[in-house]
């Protein structure tokens, strides 16, 4: 029982202890201040100082090793560590600092403005006696730079005004930063203001924006803090700044029309980059009225200058990145003495503090991508993209009311031979490039056929590490707008328009292969609907092959499948789907394995060099290659086969074993394809079953019979209907083969199962 206890009391005791230093980070940064000036003596802490200012911080490691805060070179001091100070003839600060009460610890920490107005205002008397204090003084530099109205106000009316001013500075209990918790407010002595506490992971406290930049001097009767400016009373909240300020009347009407300004009038600890009048004068005029216009925008648009957290100026010492109350981002950094938002300098006015939150007046307005137009999601680098699509009269097709998305090339994939040709094909080219409806990454499937304006359907292919659609694949940079989406591509889509066999028998660089294709009856797996990979050998492959052994070859039909079927694989591969450097190994249809990786943006085939990739076929794609493949794990039984395979294969050892034979490969390997995609309907991805349905009609005389031949497995009844329902009338596609006379004719349709 006493271990129990012991262990339970230990446990508290490390809980409160990690509760109490969790936001201590004052406490923490200084301690590694020490740390790093250890060499100097004992209690000196190293400090940073901007160059051409008198700021100087006790700084995170980010910074230290920089050498810079806020982008600006920061030169290393080296003082007293709070509380110690320095002896004739000796290192360091070995001794410590005097310890006296709140009056003459003023004078100790150097705030001698702030002692000598305590002393003339009466209030001297008051914190030299008893009590607990915790006095926020500002600095002589904090005095000097108080607006000079202000000050003489002040300097003018000691016994009231400058007596109250300095009560404000003060709380009635000892605070220790590490007391300062983030968020808290503490009640001033003067008329129960409100004091606004933030303590920031990097060390920095502040009190009403003001930074602390000497901490935890410690009194007789309370505490000294020496801050970095004069505070001023607060008691408005960020709606009331807003409603009263004339320059902010177009903000203060985007904010009521999109019911955003309520939200600004509770409480919170909230930070507002507000646009100036002359910020949204700016805008183009069709923008902000469409904006205005639509209280969906203009309240993502009046959110996105929001956070939910406090960031004082003086807090941000290098870039961080914020989340906003539209759910998007923005990166709040420095340069110098400016505030930078996105990176851009365009703060006017800053740390305008409220009751509820801070101000910081910006000269630009921020547009989220939630409030623009799909085109105008394009970024630097799809600048050639969306230009054409404007120069070519598709913009304007873009409704504003309507869902589109945009799949939009890198600036680097239109040569200059594409950006010549006839505008009319280049629109064509274009419309292949802007789908229908708008579909998210997120949305995005394995077998999903895509339509375009332009009526082609265009397939998605999903990998491990990446999302092509045809033969371009998606880079990093996808954006949603208030209609559609924007995704960036590395080449421009060339939807197919020929079969695998098609497109071999139209380029005569591959009239061997086709030859050997025909010979081994497998050009009708090539020429029907499926999703093939297929590797190419070109002529060169065949150099040396005479029409001798040529037939040796085709005789053995057996042997000629397996070395063919060794270049097929099932599924479409895409050369740049696949992971940089990392081997992807495929099953062929002969049963054998493939082993390929990209490496240099090549692709290569059981090492060897793929010399052009990606052909896109309309049942698959085709990677040429300039080397016939065959299994290395493949015996060859036959010494004619096996001299004839010497002399076309160089770069492997060919296995051979007597009277060894070929597996008999069948072609029940390939049935009439029942393709299963996903369609986005009314938002939403919905699984649907496609069959190939052939439909012959003989036409003889008069009489007509026609023959429907399915290709086929059970079919999901309730689906079906369900299907049916939702969907369009059945799609037709174009005849496949039309002859004249008394021919047969054949069409195919699809028919949704």
């Amino acid at each position: 029982m006493k271990i129990f206890f012991l262990f339970t009391f230990s446990t508290f005791l490390l809980s409160a202890f990690e509760q109490a230093t969790a936001s201590a980070h004052y406490d923490k940064i200084l301690t590694h201040s020490r740390i790093r000036a250890r060499d100097q003596g004992p209690n000196v802490c190293a400090l940073q100082q901007v160059m051409g200012t008198k700021k100087k911080y006790f700084s995170t490691c980010r910074n230290w090793y920089q050498g810079a805060i806020c982008g600006k070179k920061a030169t290393v001091l080296y003082e007293c560590c709070p509380g110690y100070m320095k002896m004739d003839g000796t290192r360091g600060c070995p001794a410590v600092a005097p310890i006296d009460h709140v009056y003459g610890t003023l004078g100790i920490v150097g705030a001698t403005s702030t002692q000598q107005y305590s002393d003339i205002s009466k209030l001297r008397e008051e914190i030299e006696g008893r009590g607990s204090f915790t006095f926020f003084a500002p600095s002589n530099e904090a005095w000097e730079q108080l607006n000079s109205e202000i000050h003489r106000n002040l300097v003018d009316n000691v016994n009231i005004e400058l007596y109250n001013a300095l009560h404000h500075h003060m709380v009635n209990k000892r605070m220790l930063t590490k007391d300062l918790k983030n968020g808290m407010t503490l009640v001033s002595m003067y008329n129960d203001q409100k004091l606004l506490i933030n303590h920031y992971p990097n060390g920095v406290v502040t009190v009403n924006c003001a930074r602390i930049i000497h901490g935890n001097q410690i009194a007789t009767n309370g505490v000294v803090h020496v801050i970095d400016r004069v505070l001023t009373a607060v008691g408005n909240t960020i709606q009331d700044f807003i409603e009263v300020e004339d320059d902010l009347s177009s903000l203060r009407a985007a904010a009521i029309t999109s019911d955003v300004l309520d939200i600004l009038g509770r409480p919170g600890h909230y930070t507002l980059f507000a646009p100036t009048n002359e910020a949204f004068e700016r805008l183009p005029r069709g923008v902000l009225e469409r904006i205005m216009g639509d209280k969906v925008a203009s309240e993502a648009l009046v959110k996105f200058h929001i956070l939910n957290t406090l960031q004082c100026s003086e807090a941000i010492t290098g870039g961080a990145v914020y989340e906003t109350l539209e759910g998007n981002t923005v990166e709040v950094g420095c340069d110098g003495e400016s505030l930078t938002v996105n990176g851009v300098k365009m703060v006017k006015r800053k740390d305008i503090v409220t009751s509820n939150g801070v101000i910081h007046l910006i000269d630009e307005v921020l547009i989220p991508d939630s409030a623009k137009q799909v085109i105008e999601l394009g970024g630097a680098q799809q600048t050639t993209f969306t230009d054409l699509v404007a120069q070519l009269g598709l913009a304007s097709s873009l409704r504003p009311e309507g869902q589109y998305t945009l799949l939009a090339p890198l600036n680097g994939a239109f040569s200059d031979d594409t950006l010549r040709m006839d505008q009319r094909l280049l629109k064509t080219i274009l419309q292949n490039h802007i789908i229908k409806v708008k579909v998210g990454l997120n949305e995005l499937y394995n077998g999903q056929e895509l339509e375009t304006i332009g009526g082609k359907l265009l397939r998605v292919f999903v990998y491990r590490t990446a999302v092509c659609i045809e033969n371009s694949c998606m880079v990093r940079g996808s954006k949603e707008g208030r209609n559609g989406f924007i995704h960036i591509f590395r080449q421009i889509i060339n939807p197919a328009e020929k079969t695998l066999h098609e497109m071999l028998r139209n380029d005569k660089r591959f009239s061997v292969f086709l030859s050997l294709v025909k010979a081994a009856d497998l050009d009708d797996v090539l020429s029907r609907p499926g999703e093939w990979t297929l590797f190419v050998p070109t002529n060169d492959a065949f150099k040396g092959l005479t029409d001798d052994d040529k037939d040796i070859l085709i005789r053995d039909k057996n042997a000629l499948r397996n070395i063919l079927l060794y270049h097929l694989t099932q599924g479409v591969f895409i050369g740049s789907g696949f992971e940089p450097g990392v081997t992807n190994i495929l099953k062929t249809i002969q049963g054998g394995k493939l082993y390929l990786k990209t490496v240099n943006d090549t692709l290569l085939v059981n090492e060897l060099k793929s010399r052009e990739s990606d052909l896109m076929a309309t049942n698959g794609v085709i990677h040429v290659i300039d080397k016939l493949l065959y299994p290395a794990d493949l015996p060859v039984g036959n010494d004619q086969l096996l001299t004839i395979l010497k002399k076309l294969i160089k770069y492997i050892q060919i296995k051979f074993v007597r009277d060894s034979t070929f597996k008999e490969i069948p072609l029940t390997f390939y049935k009439p394809i029942i393709k299963t995609y996903t369609k986005i309907i009314d938002g939403r991805p919905v699984e649907v079953t496609e069959k190939k349905v052939t439909e012959e009609r003989i036409i003889q005389g008069p009489e007509i019979k026609y023959t429907r031949i399915t290709a086929g497995g059970s079919d999901n009844e309730e689906k079906l209907k369900k299907l049916l329902e939702e969907e369009a009338p059945v799609r037709r596609v174009q005849p496949t083969r039309r002859t004249q006379g008394g021919a047969a004719r054949r069409r195919t349709r699809l028919a949704y199962s």
